[in-house]
């Protein structure tokens, strides 16, 4: 059994859409951020970044948090999702896996922050962030532009890695997103028409997360904004 440690966002989003294709029985365990669960003593225990997600599996006793961490770990031992095992295929597979990890998620993140939550001012930050942000959907864009998926000839993690970020592109760069990137569309759409798509987009439905931005949510997410005053 996986204990799947969730809050319903894009990272962990990618690994429900693994345990829900895969079929691999896990037990789901809500962690509300926006409640500061994710810095109880008991989950830093898990994971000392208190970021979702995180699973353990009881079957080897693996802890493994960090959401493309995780997804290897997974298709490695399921043997399920993975592309052919010759080396350049794996040196592809890690590559486009690492982008997303390293690239599409930080700076789609720091564009929601100062889009959304960042108090002014933000012209600089929120240029850079922005910037970045399209650029990397972009090169997918690029990369989609020559094949259906982006690793191999046959849907894989990499692409259940983008899936996860993709479901929240008008969020991060706006509604224009999907006129400009029709490649990561089209992708999405085909992701999102799987049955285990939807089951993983229900998982939300699991648990009464918080939704609410307020003071309480802000001081969780952002902890960092305590300092302010002091600077």
């Amino acid at each position: 059994m996986i204990k799947f440690y969730y809050h319903p966002s894009p990272n962990p989003a990618k690994i429900a859409l693994f345990l829900e294709e895969s079929g691999m029985p896990y037990e789901l365990v809500p962690i509300d951020t926006q409640k500061g669960e994710q810095h109880a003593p008991e989950f830093l225990a898990i994971n000392p970044n208190g970021k979702t997600p995180a699973i353990i599996d009881d079957e080897t006793g693996a802890v493994v948090f960090d959401s493309n961490a995780i997804l290897l770990y997974l298709a490695e031992k399921s043997a399920r999702f993975l592309p052919a095992s010759d080396p350049a295929s794996r040196g592809e597979m890690l590559s486009w896996l690492m982008f997303i990890a390293s690239g599409i998620g930080p700076f789609s993140g720091q564009a929601v922050h100062f889009w959304h939550f960042a108090p002014q001012p933000k012209v600089y930050a929120l240029n850079r962030y922005d910037f970045e942000a399209w650029r990397h959907w972009r090169i997918l864009d690029a990369r989609l532009a020559q094949r259906q998926y982006l690793v191999g000839l046959d849907y894989s993690i990499v692409d259940m890695a983008f899936w996860g970020w993709a479901r929240a592109i008008s969020f991060i760069i706006g509604d224009d997103a999907w006129h400009q990137l029709p490649n990561v569309k089209r992708l999405f759409d085909e992701i999102n028409a799987r049955p285990a798509a939807l089951r993983a987009e229900n998982l939300k439905d699991a648990h009464a997360f918080k939704t609410t931005i307020d003071g309480e949510s802000m001081a969780a997410m952002y902890p960092q904004n305590a300092r302010l005053n002091s600077l």
